[in-house]
C-alpha cells in the first residue's frame, strides 16, 4: 500500500470520527468542544482535498471554513454564554423518524449509484488547480446550489441563536 492510500484512510477516518464527535460528544456537553471537533473535521477534509491535488479547495476549506466561519460560530456561542447542554430524553417518534429518513436517503444514494456508472464518460482533466474554470462553473452551472448552501448556513445560524436564547421571564 502506497503512502497516498494510507493518508487517504487516515484522513477519511479522522473526518468521520470528528464528524460524529461534533454531534454525539461523549467527552463534554459544552458547545465549544463540538465546535472544535468541527474544526478538526474541516482540516481533515482539507487533507483529503490535498490528496486529490485540489490545493485551492484545500486552502479555501481551511481559510474560509476553519478560519472565518468557525470564528463566527465560536463568537456566537460565547456571546450567548451557553452553558453545558443538559442531556435530554430521546423521543421514540424522533428516533424512528430520523432513522427512516436516513434509510430513505441511503436507499436513494445506492439506487443512484447503481443506475449510473461512476467514473465513466468523464472528460479528460484540464490543468490541475485551474481556479478560473472552477469560478466559472461555480457562478454559472452551480449558482443555485451555491446560493442554497449560503441560505442554509444563514438559517442554521439564526436557528442556533433562537434555540439557545434564554427565556426572559
Amino acid at each position: 500500500m502506497a503512502l497516498p492510500d494510507i493518508l487517504f484512510y487516515v484522513f477519511a477516518f479522522l473526518t468521520l470520527a470528528c464528524g460524529v464527535l461534533v454531534v454525539a460528544n461523549p467527552f463534554s456537553r459544552n458547545p465549544v468542544t463540538s465546535a472544535l471537533f468541527l474544526v478538526l473535521t474541516i482540516v481533515s477534509m482539507a487533507g483529503l482535498f490535498v490528496l486529490l491535488h485540489a490545493y485551492f479547495l484545500a486552502a479555501v476549506q481551511v481559510l474560509v471554513y476553519a478560519g472565518a466561519v468557525m470564528v463566527l460560530f465560536l463568537f456566537v456561542i460565547m456571546l450567548l454564554d451557553l452553558q453545558d447542554e443538559e442531556r435530554r430524553k430521546l423521543k421514540q417518534f424522533g428516533v424512528v423518524g430520523g432513522l427512516l429518513s436516513v434509510g430513505a436517503i441511503a436507499a436513494i444514494l445506492v439506487r443512484a449509484l447503481i443506475a449510473t456508472k461512476p467514473g465513466q464518460d468523464l472528460p479528460a482533466p484540464t490543468t490541475v488547480g485551474d481556479t478560473a474554470v472552477l469560478g466559472r462553473l461555480l457562478f454559472t452551472d452551480y449558482l443555485l446550489p451555491f446560493e442554497i448552501v449560503s441560505i442554509l448556513l444563514l438559517v442554521a445560524m439564526v436557528g442556533a441563536i433562537l434555540l439557545s436564547k434564554k427565556d426572559l421571564k
